[in-house]
């Protein structure tokens, strides 16, 4: 498999620590609100990730963690007189029931910022002794970049640069205008907790940094996440875990790309902000992770009502793949033969890998799985096959969508029998040979109401499934 490594710019062979097994660690939310439709590209491309790699036959240990403890939840606890706790705790079950709507599986870890706080002091205090960190005059503890030769190396700027465009503002103390804090003394009534350099809590970036390397070790497989957190987030990270540990941290970074709305940046003052939980009532959940997956996932993506209706009408089709599967599997008698039908298929999978080894290519895998869809409507369905050629094309076609984690929202929306619809068929013909269109439209209606399309060809009236 080959991977776009952010650090080095290029696309390289993935390699992992140790053969047969993966670590990944995802930076997950600052759970202070719902999550919104960018937060959900990076949770639906990692955990496609993930599955792809399980797919390969890795054991794959995933590690997402939540901020519960941060500025943010601080000032929402404070608006809702709660204790952080509250705030951070809620939001972590509405994270939940957001993530289940788009399918993404729980990681095998959800680490809480408050609940490593030794493992963080550790670090910061590592970081004091070995000359890479320094106590201010506010009792904020700094990082000094300028002890880390490489700072800058991720998102590929020099420090000059970044300091020139920097600035300090009043209530800070520390050296070198790019420094940023590892911890944050208490102010007013903010809670803290005790370290022996002083009372206070975490920065944003050694939290990942801590948690990462807690679970995973110093060094680990991939770490993934944003473009928006390349600088200043993971940059920190790197420069503060490799000067804690003096060993590389992470040896692949993989970023997704920005998501636009109606061609917009998505911004609150611009008013094209949306939650995923108010997208999803109207739309729901499995759409919005088609328009994820649709793209590459360092590509922009464009999110209209336009293209959300596109995403639709593309589940439809898969899902009346997989029904008109089901459904002719339950009736089949069939028993004609299918010649090379299984090497046809295993082109099909051979395909999707192709595409899923070029560095998570899901809109090229998303291409094979329709690639296979047309042949299985072709090829496969009213043509009276043996039913282990049904059995083996539907195995075939849910074993490629469920990698990518899609038709998990809709149910099969018909139980009628095959011998009823053959009936009702007949009937509705002997209707339209007697000129009684009336009956022979009715028959339809009832059969479209129960969820079955009639279609009209040279070799008769043909039916399906519909969605």
């Amino acid at each position: 498999m080959q991977i776009y490594n952010t650090l080095t710019r290029k696309r390289e062979k993935f390699v992992p620590l140790k053969e047969g097994q993966v670590g990944i660690y995802a930076c997950g939310p600052t759970v202070y609100n719902y999550i919104h439709i960018g937060n959900a590209r990076p949770i639906v491309t990692f955990d496609v990730l993930r599955r792809y790699f399980e797919y390969r036959g890795y054991k794959v240990t995933f590690v997402q963690n939540f901020t519960d403890i941060d500025d943010k939840i601080l000032k929402k606890a404070k608006e809702d007189n709660q204790f952080y706790r509250e705030v951070s705790e809620k939001y972590i079950k509405e994270y939940f029931k957001d993530a289940h709507g788009l399918n993404v599986r729980d990681a095998d870890v959800h680490p809480k910022v408050s609940d490593n706080i030794d493992a963080i002091i550790k670090m910061v205090s590592t970081l004091i002794e070995n000359g890479h960190a320094y106590i201010a005059e506010n009792n904020d503890v700094y990082f000094d970049t300028q002890s880390f030769d490489e700072y800058g190396k991720l998102s590929h700027q020099d420090l000059e640069s970044l300091e020139a465009g920097a600035r300090i503002t009043v209530e800070e103390k520390k050296k070198n205008a790019m420094d940023f804090a590892l911890w944050k003394a208490p102010k007013d009534d903010e809670p803290y907790f005790e370290a022996p350099f002083g009372k206070g809590r975490p920065g944003w970036h050694i939290e990942c940094s801590a948690m990462s390397t807690e679970i995973l070790g110093k060094t680990f497989d991939i770490h993934c996440g944003g473009r928006d957190l390349i600088f200043p987030h993971h940059e920190n990270e790197i420069a503060q875990s490799e000067c804690c540990y003096n060993e590389k941290f992470a040896n692949y970074w993989m970023h997704n790309g920005y998501i636009n709305v109606d061609g917009s940046k998505m911004s609150k003052s611009l008013g094209n902000f949306f939650t995923v939980r108010e997208i999803a009532e109207k739309t729901g959940y499995e759409v919005i992770r088609y328009l994820m997956l649709s793209s590459h996932y360092r590509t922009p993506i464009n999110f209209s009502k336009e293209i959300l209706d596109q995403n639709k009408n593309s589940l439809d089709r898969l899902y009346n793949c997989k029904n008109n599967l089901e459904f002719e599997i339950k009736k089949s008698d069939g028993e004609n033969e299918l010649e090379n039908y299984k090497n046809e298929l295993e082109k099909f999978r051979q395909q999707f890998i192709t595409a899923m080894d070029d560095d998570l290519n899901t809109a090229d895998a998303l291409a094979a799985i329709f690639d296979l869809t047309k042949y299985i409507n072709t090829n496969i369905l009213e043509k009276g096959l043996k039913r282990q050629i049904l059995e083996d094309s539907l195995e075939l076609f849910v074993e490629l969508n469920d990698v990518l984690g899609f038709l998990y929202e809709r149910r099969e929306q018909t139980t009628i029998d095959g011998e009823e619809i053959e009936r009702l068929i007949a009937e509705r013909q002997k209707a339209r040979a007697e000129k009684n269109y009336e009956l022979a439209d009715k028959i339809r209606d009832e059969l479209s109401e129960r969820g079955i399309e009639l279609k009209d060809t040279k070799d008769g009236v043909k039916w399906a499934i519909k969605q």
